[in-house]
């Protein structure tokens, strides 16, 4: 009785970690932007986005986002608005 209570423990909460998304987030397996300070003179909110290893960059144009370059493995996004801390895409 006991192992089976443990297996339904860790199952519900393996569930609620990815269900979270952080985990997998910060083990690199899915894209993820954060909000960066825009560089002097330039408007707008922008995000600094990594790609993912189970899925490649995001795409923020669905959020009327322009992209404006690329350095190493960040994507830079400028956006008219600020993005909602959400998972990439």
């Amino acid at each position: 009785m006991f192992r089976a209570v443990t297996i339904v423990v860790l199952g519900l909460a393996l569930l609620v970690t990815m269900k979270d998304g952080r985990a997998l987030r910060d083990t690199g397996l899915i894209a993820s932007c954060t909000a960066v300070t825009a560089p002097a003179g330039q408007d707008g909110y922008w995000e600094a986005c990594r790609a993912g290893k189970l899925m490649g960059r995001p795409d923020l144009k669905r959020k009327s986002c322009e992209p404006v370059g690329k350095a190493a493995d960040v994507e830079y996004w400028r956006c008219p608005s600020p993005i909602e801390s959400a998972p990439a895409g």
